[in-house]
């Protein structure tokens, strides 16, 4: 196969009107920022009809932030396609600031559309449970495995209240350092 460079516009890329992901506000948010302080940074995955197999979050965000130009990069199974941005050094704040923005705008913006997810694993005989996603086969609802639910293994709550109510909520916070597995640090300023 040889390999071509196109030259695009981001109206030319077609949003999978399928996407089992439906993104979420926080993560369009953290996506448009993300857009707006470091340009395009990674890459989006089209089919031969220049639809859209991931990164449709991402390419919205793209058209949303006023970018138009999109380089095509013709490939096979066998050829990862990297993106290189020689303005940017990793070993830099806004490298490692990248890094992040990266990272986090993905788990920001996974929301799973389990309806469509549902659909289609059935229209294509898609093995879910491959993907860590187990789909019961007698039509009830889905049940999305826990590991595939939590990308961070700590949340982390901030509570703030002023000192004069510590009394008041003393027993919910006992009840809450009673719980296994729950850290609890409480700190003055």
């Amino acid at each position: 196969m040889k390999k071509k460079i196109l030259a695009a516009k981001i109206a030319d890329i077609v949003p999978d009107d399928k996407n089992f992901n439906k993104g979420s506000e926080v993560g369009k948010k953290a996506l448009n920022r993300s857009f707006q302080k470091f340009g395009a940074g990674r890459s989006i995955l089209i089919d031969k009809n220049n639809q859209t197999i991931a990164g449709n979050k991402s390419a919205e965000a793209f058209k949303e932030a006023g970018f138009e130009k999109v380089l095509i990069v013709e490939a096979d199974a066998d050829t990862l396609v990297a993106v290189k941005r020689p303005d940017i050094d990793l070993n830099s704040a806004e490298g490692r600031e990248m890094a992040l923005a990266d990272n986090q705008t993905q788990a920001l913006n996974y929301v799973l559309d389990e309806d469509v997810l549902r659909v289609e694993a059935e229209a294509y005989d898609i093995d879910t449970n491959e993907w860590g996603i187990d789909i019961e086969q007698d039509g009830q609802k889905k049940k999305i495995k826990e590991e595939a639910l939590r990308p961070y293994d700590q949340t982390h709550v901030l509570i703030s209240f002023p000192p004069e109510l510590l009394v008041e909520i003393e027993e919910y916070l006992e009840k809450i350092k009673a719980v296994p597995g729950i850290e609890f640090e409480q700190a003055s300023n």
